[in-house]
């Protein structure tokens, strides 16, 4: 009688769930940025991950945190075709001063910005589809082959931010924010203690830097993401989205 063959099947399905974001939230809780890094790296708790990075205002604090336990982990960088060209120099300058190891630089689906994009102009009458073609999708397909991915979000950078906690969930993969509780004194601290490199436009008015049609200078005391698509109802470019102040019995508190 032959053998019944057992057919092989490919688990399909998201490799983490809400339960696992709450366990390491739960997990973390009052643990030091870097001893939770050290943790999650050396010991490799999140599978494939990757940093995804704007090179902006404050990207040198998380570059240099997890470079200095493994730069080799790879570093997602959307070149979107408009940004300023001090935040290409600032990229390459962090990459060589930080010892990066495998930075990926991704860039538009160049057909789809002939169909939907030709002239260069969409930021200026559809933001969000200009995010969509040249942030969102690129980005998307990066991502596909990665488990987990580290963010430079902070709670204290707007109010859409104000209950970010270190581990969420987005489609399946886990996003991790280690600079979440960090404000802008622990911030200016970190870079002053290890001598990092200022973004050359921050003293020029520009706390929080995208792509240069959409990014404004910003006044003292203002949000400092206030001026991201300054006249737009647009808060975020559609890679993050805004964070809810869920009704979880505080399962997703932002305390550490």
């Amino acid at each position: 009688m032959a053998e019944t063959r057992t057919i092989d099947r490919i688990d399909t399905g998201p490799r983490y769930s809400e339960t696992d974001a709450i366990r390491l939230n739960n997990m973390f809780r009052g643990r030091d940025t870097v001893e939770m890094l050290e943790v999650l790296l050396k010991e490799n708790m999140l599978g494939d991950a990757a940093i995804v990075s704007s090179f902006g205002a404050e990207s040198a604090v998380l570059l240099h945190l997890i470079a200095s336990i493994d730069p080799t982990v790879p570093v997602l960088f959307l070149e979107t075709g408009k940004h300023f060209p001090e935040t290409l120099a600032y990229r390459d300058e962090l990459r060589d001063r930080l010892g990066l190891k495998d930075l990926r630089v991704l860039t538009p689906d160049t057909e789809l910005l002939a169909q939907k994009d030709e002239n260069g102009l969409r930021w200026s009458y559809d933001p969000d589809g200009c995010c969509e073609i040249r942030k969102v999708l690129p980005l998307k397909q990066a991502l596909a082959g990665f488990d987990a991915q580290f963010t430079g979000r902070k709670a204290f950078q707007s109010k859409t931010r104000n209950a970010l906690p270190r581990f969420e969930i987005e489609e399946g993969r886990l996003k991790v924010n280690p600079l979440a509780d960090w404000d802008k004194a622990r911030l200016d601290a970190y870079v002053a203690e290890h001598d990092l490199p200022a973004h050359p436009l921050v003293e020029q008015g520009y706390p929080s830097i995208g792509c240069s049609p959409c990014t404004s200078k910003v006044a003292p005391g203002e949000d400092p993401r206030s001026g991201r698509w300054k006249g737009w109802d647009k808060v975020e470019c559609g890679i993050h989205q805004a964070v809810p102040d869920a009704d979880d019995n505080g399962a997703f508190d932002p305390i550490f």
